[in-house]
């Protein structure tokens, strides 16, 4: 592991604020990280569910917080492919959590997986796949 949880909440807190006002950083392991999205209305669709997007924010975050995690600080990794599978509908104002597992770190393109769940619930609610861009070194 390159850059650990605190690390990574500072630099987040300096460069990206804006994202932490939802979200959580729970842990960041070997090749991994989980983080959880706090729903509140603005996150809600018509018929009781959380939206598409807020799901796939979840799942791009984690991603991105992994990363950061095994390949250290490299602020201008970015997303290349984002691919969402819905499976359940999610509990409505039940937050999200998200666990990432990066399968594959190479030189420049990481590939991770990601499942959400609302808290509470055993099934997952989405599985999410994800390709990131790392910058070439200088």
């Amino acid at each position: 592991m390159q850059s650990s949880k605190e690390e990574i909440v500072e630099f987040i807190q300096r460069e990206f604020p804006q994202s932490l006002v939802k979200c959580d950083i729970e842990a960041v392991t070997e090749q991994g990280a989980s983080v959880v999205y706090r729903v509140d209305q603005q996150d809600l669709r018509p018929g009781g569910t959380i939206s598409g997007p807020t799901m796939m924010t979840v799942a791009d975050y984690a991603l991105y917080i992994a990363i950061l995690g095994e390949i250290g600080i490299v602020g201008l990794t970015v997303t290349t492919n984002l691919n969402i599978n819905f499976l359940r509908k999610p509990v409505a104002n039940q937050n999200i959590r998200g666990i990432c597992r990066l399968m594959k770190v190479g030189k420049a393109l990481i590939v991770g997986e990601v499942t959400l769940y609302s808290i509470g619930q055993d099934d997952p609610i989405a599985h999410v796949t994800g390709t990131y861009s790392i910058p070439p070194k200088r």
